[in-house]
């Protein structure tokens, strides 16, 4: 055992005490059809606190029906919440805790998703659904803080024991927040200050409704990751914001998905896997034409956003910070805890190996088998979020053949 190891003491956010410092991150499952839990999204989360994990989260929840990306993502209402229940006893019953992230895709989504013109921080068009996009009217801006909030009862009423606000990766709040998609003439927009404004009041209703007994933690970003996003200067300001709004952990990523989406993952998007199960025949044969340079690579390294990070957390020292960003070796893990982060999320190291936390109890140098070739991501547009290696049918010899060049196999 590591002299001194950090990874297997508890630890608390706000109200909230973990067994140990590892969350599974809200890598998003693809597992609810119908937008609401199924079987599979319950034996995923049941199989990672099993494993050992300190708190598992469920990614990512809708708080209105406008804000749903995909058709296999859930939907916060009243009636999900039995379903919603079932997994969270499950997950007690292995003594984890757990999170649910809560959030809204803004412009990222499209008509037949969310049942009307997608809404954003202004009106444009998003090559990303592709669709036209309305923005929010001033008035629309204090029932959507206040969706955010009924979600936060509804998780309560499910069993919850924490809330993972999104304020990230170009979703509604990071719309806002970002001068590549706020364009906005009102308080809502221009300086930053200004543009901090949605965030503030969505975080404002949260509290409330969070109160006592639920831990709050907000994932944003460190960067946007393209020229035009938000730098590092305006993150560190937004951070702060966040500790004067009352979050009780921030949890450091960077990236838009609908602009630069490996600047979050890493790695290169396996186009021909992306393109093998999706529907739409004009979609599939657009993406496999233009698809590399839609998507361009950003190369893997443990640990990616370990720089940025170690910044937040000299200017941060009121709350916990969690790191999340290519953390598949526990000889990573520890280092960074030793660098002074409270906890550490991961996604895909969960997805290849469940039980990757309780096998690090036993060996001090654990790696995981992730080989970042990112079929998980790409096949989780269409169907679930899986690792190749673990699949039940056989896949395709043109699949198989991706990934062992994306694994330099």
């Amino acid at each position: 055992m590591i002299q001194d190891s950090k990874l297997f003491t508890p630890a608390s956010i706000g109200p909230l005490t973990l067994r140990n410092r590892t969350i599974r991150s809200a890598a998003f499952e693809s597992m609810c059809p119908g937008n609401a839990p199924s079987a599979q999204l319950l034996d995923y989360h049941h199989s990672v606190a099993a494993g050992g994990v300190g708190m598992t989260t469920v990614a990512y929840a809708a708080v209105t029906r406008s804000g749903l990306s995909f058709d296999r993502q859930l939907w916060m209402r009243p009636e999900i919440v039995p379903g919603l229940r079932k997994v969270t006893d499950t997950v007690h019953q292995e003594g984890a805790a757990v999170s649910i992230q809560l959030g809204h895709c803004g412009n990222m989504s499209h008509k037949a998703i969310c049942g009307e013109t997608p809404v954003g921080a202004s009106t444009g068009f998003n090559l990303y659904s592709p669709t036209l996009v309305r923005g929010l009217r001033k008035d629309e801006l204090r029932p959507m803080a206040q969706a955010y909030a009924e979600s936060v009862r509804l998780a309560r009423e499910a069993g919850f024991d924490a809330v993972e606000i999104h304020a990230g990766h170009g979703y509604l709040i990071s719309q806002f927040l970002s001068p590549y998609t706020n364009h906005r003439t009102d308080e809502f927009g221009g300086s930053l200050e200004n543009r901090m404004r949605f965030m503030d009041m969505v975080m404002d209703e949260v509290m409330k409704a969070a109160g006592q007994d639920m831990a709050v933690l907000v994932k944003t970003n460190m960067r946007d990751g393209f020229k035009g996003g938000m730098e590092i200067e305006e993150c560190l300001e937004v951070a702060k914001r966040l500790v004067k709004d009352g979050a009780q952990a921030l949890v450091l990523s960077g990236g838009f998905v609908s602009k630069a989406p490996m600047y979050v993952m890493r790695g290169a998007m396996p186009i021909q896997a992306m393109t093998h199960y999706m529907d739409c025949w004009w979609l599939k044969y657009g993406v496999r034409m233009v698809g590399k340079w839609m998507i361009p690579t950003v190369p893997f390294q443990e640990g990616y956003f370990l720089e940025d990070a170690l910044r937040f957390r000299e200017a941060i020292k009121e709350i916990p910070l969690v790191y999340v960003g290519g953390l598949i070796a526990r000889d990573k893990i520890e280092e960074v805890l030793n660098d002074g982060f409270e906890f550490v999320q991961m996604g895909r190291a969960l997805l290849n190996e469940p039980g990757f936390v309780n096998r690090m109890r036993t060996d001090e140098h654990a790696r995981c088998d992730c080989g970042h070739s990112n079929y998980c991501i790409a096949r989780m547009y269409s169907i679930d979020m899986a690792c190749h290696k673990h699949l039940k049918e056989e896949l395709p010899r043109g699949l198989r053949r991706e990934i062992e060049r994306l694994e330099g196999k």
